[in-house]
């Protein structure tokens, strides 16, 4: 609040109690003692009443013995009979109405009213208030007088900085390529799951041009106004034309570059006429003007077809999750501003975490960092990386949750089925750590790491990954002949990857190598409604029998493997119950050949 709002406020307050102490004065006058209009009527008779003051049917009376006393009068023809009679003296007032303040608000309040509204609003638009600016972009500029991000703040994504490496000598000499007859791509688009670093190579590549960098959010566009989207495309792209060369780029491009006649409203509404803005924009400016656009996104198949034609985003360049050596690279990145201990090994930090993202790894390291400090360590240890990237991957510990002995052997038995199933079975990943503190929302849990990185996945494989969730399952079964809903999420993990492998892997031998479903669903208000089913109801039959098959074999493999391996079960569960938490160490005392 500036400081002419804020004088107007206090003017506000101090009129107010201005008022309050007018009244309050007033009422302190002695109030006269209240009256029954019978007993009035009576004092009156007998001459005890000096004075009286009439005001509608409000009676004022002064008492001879110097009291004043009020009463309110009905309708009473007989009252000025009996005043007459009683020799007091009478005064009658007209009605007085309100106070004179409740006047002054009746009257003068609506004009007041009026009067401070528009300087409110003639304020606002003196100071460019948003309220009549709507239809300006909201791009933010990025400080050039901060620490610029380049390249080298960037790892793991090596072949998409390869591709983004052009455009940077572009904007940095663009005589370079037209004296060729080459034209740079008007728009790039990156593609990868979330927190790869979409973003951040955005910006790298904006400090390594040294051009300015504008940046916006795909939700920023639109507003409950028709015709606002629009209008900031257009204002976005001509503040760009003012500063070329530069960069203009829109993150989350999904929020309104989804397919056109998807939505619930008509085909013109405010997010198909800023998606159409965008369409004209980035087909109508020049490839020459120096403008390039960058948009993100990690929800490419929702994206219209017109976007993605030659002509607006030319080039797609694919953000993956990074490998082992990338996964190192960031680690190293992230570690540097944190006090590691000596001969700390982030590769086996790295090998241990497959399937991490950039901003998974970056909230290991500080994690790592915070249990140190909370333990009052001097430096950062491979132990307390090795906590933090467990409760990154299975949740946190949950210790304070109690669990009878009953639950805690029936959980023992269950993750120990798992573990053991994993074990056994040669194509399943290593068994890394099993818990049976409850962590997240489960009461236990058995986490795999694979030695090596997977780009395909063998059919043999998937069928262990079913078997091993079908693990627990089979050890409640085994052990106690009855079966708990600690297994639920198990059942429908190993149903899911049993109908990926039928309708989109090929991997049924009754149905053979057909694509029945595209693993696209429909979204409808936000939610999954069911993918688009191009095939009959026989066929459909033929698919709950396959899928049901599978984790059923599974499930009758995982019970075998126990069954011959029962002893291991017992003191594997014994192991579990004693020491909470078991490692790859445990297992190999307890089967030195796993």
């Amino acid at each position: 609040m500036n400081q002419r709002n804020r004088n107007f406020l206090v003017g506000l307050i101090l009129v107010g109690l201005a008022i309050v102490l007018m009244n309050s004065i007033s009422s302190q006058k002695t109030a006269p003692k209240e009256m029954v209009y019978s007993e009035f009527l009576r004092q009156l008779r007998e001459g005890k009443v000096s004075a009286v003051v009439m005001e509608e049917q409000r009676i004022e009376a002064d008492m001879k013995d110097g009291t004043q006393v009020v009463s309110y009068a009905p309708e009473d023809k007989n009252l000025l009979v009996v005043l007459r009679s009683s020799g007091a003296k009478i005064t009658v007032r007209p009605d007085q109405g309100p106070p004179w303040y409740v006047s002054l608000l009746i009257h003068w309040g609506p004009i007041l009213l009026i009067i401070g509204v528009w300087i409110f609003v003639m304020r606002r638009m003196q100071s460019g208030n948003r309220m009549f600016n709507v239809g300006k972009s909201k791009a933010r500029r990025m400080d050039e007088t901060t620490k610029r991000t380049t390249f080298a703040d960037v790892a793991g994504v090596e072949e998409a900085k390869e591709e983004l490496v052009e455009i940077i000598q572009f904007l940095k000499d663009p005589t370079k390529f037209k004296k060729l007859g080459g034209k740079i791509p008007k728009g790039v688009l990156m593609l990868g799951p979330p927190g790869t670093g979409k973003t951040l190579l955005a910006k790298a590549v904006a400090g390594e041009a040294e051009v300015p960098f504008y940046s916006i959010s795909g939700s920023d566009f639109v507003e409950m106004f028709v015709g606002v989207g629009a209008s900031r495309v257009r204002d976005l792209f001509e503040e760009g034309r003012k500063n070329t060369p530069c960069l203009l780029f829109i993150d989350e491009i999904d929020a309104v570059g989804r397919h056109r006649g998807a939505g619930l409203g008509s085909g013109h509404d405010e997010r198909e006429q800023t998606l159409n803005q965008l369409l004209v924009e980035m087909d109508g400016f020049d490839s020459g003007e120096g403008v390039i656009v960058i948009a993100a996104t990690n929800r490419g198949d929702v994206l219209d077809p017109a976007l993605l034609r030659p002509g607006r985003f030319d080039r797609q360049v694919v953000v993956p999750l990074p490998d082992v050596k990338g996964r190192e690279q960031i680690l190293a990145i992230h570690s540097s501003h944190v006090k590691l201990a000596e001969n700390t090994e982030l590769l086996k930090i790295a090998k241990g975490t497959p399937g991490f993202s950039g901003a998974d790894l970056h909230n290991l390291v500080n994690e790592g960092a915070l249990y140190a400090a909370r333990h009052n360590k001097d430096s950062v240890e491979l132990s307390d990386r090795e906590w933090a990237r467990d409760k990154v991957m299975m949740g946190p510990e949950r210790r304070s949750m109690l669990m009878s002995e009953e639950e805690k052997r029936n959980t023992a038995y269950h993750e120990a089925g798992h573990a053991l199933v994993g074990i056994l079975t040669p194509k399943s990943d290593p068994v890394h750590k099993v818990t049976i503190i409850p962590r997240g929302m489960a009461l236990g849990l058995t986490s795999f790491l694979p030695n090596e990185e997977m780009h395909s996945q063998e059919k043999e494989y998937l069928l262990a990954r079913i078997a091993v969730a079908m693990g627990g399952r089979a050890a409640e079964d085994l052990i106690f002949g009855e079966f708990t809903t600690g297994a639920s999420g198990d059942i429908q993990s190993a149903t899911q990857l049993a109908r990926r492998m039928v309708c989109q892997y090929g991997m049924s031998e009754v149905l053979g190598p057909v694509m029945l479903d595209k693993g696209e669903q429909q979204h409808f208000l936000g939610r999954d409604i069911g993918s688009d089913r191009q095939y009959g109801e026989a066929t459909a039959e033929v698919i709950d029998q396959e899928v049901a098959q599978m984790v059923k074999s599974g499930y009758l493999k995982a019970k075998e493997l126990l069954a011959t391996n029962l002893e291991k079960l017992h003191q594997m569960a014994k192991m579990l119950i004693e020491k909470e938490t078991i490692s790859q160490e445990d297992f190999q005392s307890l089967m030195p050949s796993a």
